[in-house]
């Protein structure tokens, strides 16, 4: 063998995704906003997509926040009255399609359990054995104060979904679901009821009642609506919503524009996802205080 030829240098392998992310979060960032920018660097350079990079920057931002700042306030919350009967209450079930609802006694101060919509199914079984109270699964409480990380823990250990927020005095400020948290990290969680992506942005909900996708565009809006709204600023009717409240609305909260109500009905703490439009307000309403 000729002394002059040598063997053939082993390449090592091309280092993996995990390798190469590794190498790059090993920099030691010192604080959140250093390793915001690696991991906004990592995307850059292809190392993760977007929605990889959504979810991560979600996760760190449900560590800094608190059930205070999603709850869905006690104004809003979707309750049923202990004293009311099924043939009362399950057309309000129905309406709001809800899976769970707190159950109160005098007030919302006064939640004594929880209800699955599953349940109601006991009472088309055998309505005349139905009992409201022993159907009620037991309420969560928690403080406004509590960390999502930490509620987001819990809902998984005790396999509960819902939580009651409660004030420093102890009334019910509003509620919290573990869809509210995992909507914080990966973005609105679409259910049988929202819109599928192939549908329209409009569509009938009742005879002067519709449900509207946000991103609607204006135009197509003042078609069907035969509305005038102005699309030189914004293109949708979500961006045309933010600019009327000022604000990030949510669910619940409503606005009169040209004669036309519109309520928040899904929306997180980064967007407006559906309103309801209603052609005929009702007498008196205006538009929500901020």
């Amino acid at each position: 063998m000729n002394q002059d030829q040598e063997e053939p240098t082993h390449k090592p392998d091309k280092p993996g995704l995990l390798e190469r992310l590794s190498a790059l979060i090993l920099r030691e960032p010192e604080d959140r906003e250093q390793l915001i920018e690696l991991l906004h660097g990592a995307f850059e350079r292809q190392l993760m997509d977007a929605d990889a990079l959504s979810i991560i920057e979600g996760a760190l931002q449900v560590s800094e926040m608190t059930a205070g700042e999603i709850m869905i306030p006690r104004a809003q919350m979707d309750v049923i009255k202990l004293a009311e009967t099924p043939e009362q209450f399950i057309p309000f079930v129905i309406e709001t399609r809800h899976s769970r609802f707190p159950v109160i006694d005098e007030n919302k101060d006064d939640v004594i359990g929880v209800l699955l919509a599953k349940d109601l199914l006991q009472y088309y079984a055998k309505p005349e054995e139905f009992n409201l109270r022993e159907m009620l699964r037991p309420a969560v409480f928690i403080p406004e104060s509590k960390r999502l990380n930490v509620l987001l823990r819990d809902f998984r250990a005790n396999r509960n979904h819902m939580a009651l927020v409660v004030d420093e005095y102890g009334g019910v400020a509003g509620l919290v679901t573990i869809e509210d948290v995992l909507e914080q990290i990966v973005g609105e969680i679409e259910d049988e009821y929202d819109f599928d992506e192939t549908e329209d942005d409009i569509l009938e909900d009742g005879p002067t009642r519709y449900r509207v996708k946000a991103q609607c565009s204006i135009e197509d809006f003042n078609d069907h609506f035969g509305t005038a709204f102005d699309d030189s600023e914004f293109d949708t009717i979500g961006g045309l919503l933010l600019r009327e409240f000022r604000r990030l609305p949510k669910r619940g909260d409503a606005v009169v524009l040209s004669a036309l109500r519109f309520e928040v009905l899904r929306a997180d703490s980064r967007r407006i996802y559906t309103v309801i439009v209603e052609r005929k307000p009702p007498i008196g309403a205006g538009r929500a205080p901020e």
